[in-house]
């Protein structure tokens, strides 16, 4: 079985009765031993910029995007040689992976990640996931690990991705101020989790353990097969536990009719750079008859974007249907816009009157 298995960063800093190397020594123990059982084990972590901040003896995280990228790379080599060490004490390799957004958002280097880490994998070598803090911008941010490690489990093509946190479960509310929030052990489809996710987004992710971005991590690995598991990581015995089969937190159970690697990848892992509002009828004949979206049925051109880059695809009344590539700028469908389609032939030449072609277009309105 191939599993991905997360960790963030309240985790990692361990508390006053479990220091951050107990944590990641319980870590490398659980995981090598499930490696040695003949799982292929991918771990996304996070702790550099706080490993970074201990060792610089800030009293505080600091707020400026240079002072973050400075201290994870302080901090990124120490996370490093603490993994390195605990997993070695079981005859375990490990090898380091660093990703921006636009590593994955980019089809080719998307699939250059893909074969680094299935060739690491092959090897019998524990691909020792974090987010490149020294180098990433805004723009090209995951935002969270958990983003993370779902795209990464979907590149690998895993079988289950286990998100520790410091919850024992997801409930139905903030069981802290909630006296009525109650305990969900399955989470049976995504139309389920569509509806949870709502509840969380208007409770600000519920208090604690960043729940909304568990459940958008939950949405992108359930929607392509991969069954994800959350879980108390404060529990030392909790991986083994999990290992075994026992029924603990909540189990989100994959999609039925998952999507295909490059859909997932159009769905999850792009950039979006602007958005199409479409007619009636453009929406209809995406969602019917699974056609690809034509100049005529454009109605509006929301922000600035190049050929090739990702767009959103919105109907008349603001609904998100899906998004994919566009074949022109939006300079140029701003200038073909309310022409007939004989005449953006004419206008366009060889490059047709398809603006989002139906293979380089997922309706995420049905993915979930």
């Amino acid at each position: 079985m191939r599993r991905v298995v997360k960790v963030g960063t309240s985790l990692l800093r361990g508390s006053a009765s479990r220091s951050t190397d107990a944590v990641i020594a319980a870590l490398a123990s659980s995981l090598s031993q499930q490696q040695r059982q003949g799982d292929a084990i991918t771990l996304v972590t996070s702790g550099a910029v706080g490993l970074g901040c201990r060792a610089l003896e800030l009293a505080q995280r600091p707020g400026e995007v240079v002072a973050l990228q400075a201290a994870a790379a302080i901090g990124q080599g120490r996370l490093m040689g603490l993994y390195e060490a605990a997993f070695a004490r079981h005859g375990a390799l490990v090898a380091q992976v660093l990703l921006t957004r636009g590593d994955l958002a980019s089809r080719r280097r998307y699939q250059n990640a893909c074969r680094t880490l299935e060739q690491l994998l092959s090897w019998g070598v524990v691909p020792i996931v974090n987010e490149n803090d020294t180098l990433a911008t805004d723009e090209l941010r995951f935002g969270d690990n958990d983003t993370l490690s779902a795209l990464v489990a979907v590149a690998i093509g895993a079988d289950e991705l286990v998100l520790l946190t410091d919850v024992d479960r997801l409930y139905s509310g903030n069981p802290r101020t909630d006296a009525q929030a109650r305990p969900i052990e399955e989470v049976q489809d995504l139309a389920e989790l569509a509806r949870l996710s709502h509840v969380a987004e208007g409770g600000g992710q519920w208090g604690t353990g960043g729940m909304t971005t568990k459940l958008t991590a939950a949405r992108i690995a359930t929607s392509s097969g991969i069954r994800v598991r959350l879980a108390d990581g404060r529990d030392p015995a909790v991986l083994d536990a999990l290992f075994a089969g026992e029924k603990l937190g909540t189990v989100f159970q994959p999609s039925t009719t998952p999507l295909t690697d490059r859909k997932s990848w159009l769905a999850h892992a792009l950039l979006v750079k602007g958005s199409l509002r479409i007619d009636a009828g453009a929406e209809r004949a995406l969602l019917r008859q699974g056609a690809s979206l034509l100049a005529v049925g454009i109605r509006a051109v929301e922000g600035e974007f190049s050929r090739r880059e990702a767009v959103r695809l919105l109907a008349s009344d603001g609904r998100e249907l899906g998004q994919g590539l566009c074949t022109l700028s939006s300079e140029e469908l701003r200038q073909i816009m309310g022409l007939s389609s004989d005449e953006v032939r004419r206008q366009l030449g060889a490059v047709g009157d398809a603006v989002v072609h139906r293979d380089q277009l997922v309706l995420t309105c049905l993915a979930g």
